[in-house]
C-alpha cells in the first residue's frame, strides 16, 4: 500500500498537471498578457523625440535614436546615461537595430535607406560616409518605421508604416549595396499603423523564437505575431503613452518601449515561465522516487 507521503506527492503532481495544461498552451507564445508596466525613466536631451530603441546583447545596454537623427545615445537598463555619438546628415531616423560587434543599422523613413555604422562614444558618423542600401523609393512620412536584425538567420525584418503597411524580410549586403527584402506576409493585424518590429530569435530553443513583436503608435498596441501574420497576444499601451514608437527586448524577456517625450517604459513578466513549472514537476518526481525507495 502506498505510503502517506507518496500519496501526498502523487496528489500534488496531479494538481500541478491540471495547472500545467493551460501553461503548456501559453508556452507556444511569449504571451504579452503576462506583462505589466513595472518602471520607466526619462532619456537625456540627446535622445529628444526618441523614435527607435535597440538592446545591445554584448554590453546589456540600450541604444536610442531621436526622430531628427542628431545622436545615438547609450543608456543602462535603469536609465543611467553612458554616452552618445553625434550623427550628421540624417533627417528622419525611425529605425535602429544592433547587429553585433559594436555595429548598428539605422534607417531613414522617407527615403527608405538604411546605413551601417560602428558606435564610438563621443564620436561622429556622417551619413554620406557610411555604407548604405536603398530598400525602396522615397515615399514621404509613411516609409520604413522599424528594423530588427535576426541573429538566427543573419537577415533583417522591416516594417513600413502604412499606405500600404508592409512587413518584409531578407538580407542586406552593405558591401555591395544590395538587398533581398521581400514581403513576409500581408499585414492584417487590426492596427492603424506599424511603428516598429522586434524579432525574438535571440530566445534560442524557445517555442516563440520565430515570432515577432510589432508596435503600433496610432493604435497604441504591442502585438506578438507569427511569421504568417497571426496575432498571438497583445499589450495595450493606451493608458501609458500615445506617442510611443520603438520596442526592443532583452535576453531575460524584459521589454523596453520608447516614446517621443522622451521616456523608456519597462515591461516585465512576473509570472514564472513554463520552464519553471517543469523544474517544480521534476522536483516532485524526485521526491516521489525517494518515497518509493524508502518504502522499498
Amino acid at each position: 500500500m502506498p505510503s502517506p507521503s507518496f500519496k501526498r506527492v502523487a496528489a500534488a503532481m496531479a494538481l500541478l498537471g491540471v495547472f500545467l495544461a493551460p501553461v503548456a498552451a501559453q508556452a507556444q507564445a511569449l504571451d504579452l498578457s503576462r506583462y505589466t508596466l513595472t518602471s520607466s525613466f526619462a532619456l537625456p536631451g540627446t535622445a529628444s523625440e526618441s523614435s527607435a530603441i535597440t538592446w545591445n546583447w554584448d554590453t546589456n545596454t540600450l541604444f536610442v535614436v531621436g526622430d531628427e537623427g542628431d545622436f545615438i545615445t547609450e543608456v543602462a537598463r535603469d536609465g543611467t546615461v553612458i554616452g552618445s555619438m553625434s550623427l550628421s546628415g540624417f533627417d528622419d531616423t525611425e529605425a535602429l537595430t544592433y547587429i553585433g560587434n559594436g555595429e548598428f543599422v539605422i534607417g531613414e523613413e522617407r527615403i527608405q535607406d538604411v546605413y551601417k555604422l560602428s558606435y564610438q562614444a563621443g564620436g561622429n558618423a556622417s551619413r554620406g560616409s557610411l555604407q548604405s542600401v536603398s530598400l525602396g523609393a522615397t515615399v514621404g512620412n509613411e516609409g520604413i518605421e522599424g528594423l530588427s536584425y535576426d541573429r538566427a538567420s543573419g537577415q533583417f525584418v522591416a516594417v513600413k508604416e502604412k499606405n500600404p503597411q508592409a512587413v518584409q524580410v531578407g538580407s542586406i549586403d552593405f558591401a555591395n549595396g544590395t538587398h533581398t527584402m521581400s514581403p513576409l506576409f500581408t499585414p492584417k493585424l487590426g492596427v492603424a499603423d506599424l511603428s516598429d518590429v522586434q524579432v525574438l530569435s535571440g530566445f534560442t530553443g524557445a517555442s516563440f523564437a520565430d515570432h515577432l513583436l510589432i508596435y503600433s503608435q496610432e493604435s497604441q498596441r504591442l502585438l506578438e505575431v507569427t511569421r504568417t501574420g497571426q496575432v498571438l497576444s497583445a499589450f495595450a499601451f493606451t493608458t501609458i503613452s500615445g506617442i510611443a514608437e520603438g520596442v526592443t527586448i532583452a535576453a531575460d524577456g524584459t521589454i523596453f518601449i520608447t516614446d517621443e517625450s522622451p521616456f523608456v517604459y519597462i515591461l516585465t513578466a512576473p509570472v514564472p515561465e513554463p520552464e519553471t513549472y517543469a523544474m517544480w514537476l521534476a522536483g516532485l518526481f524526485a521526491v516521489a522516487g525517494a518515497a518509493r525507495r524508502r518504502k522499498a
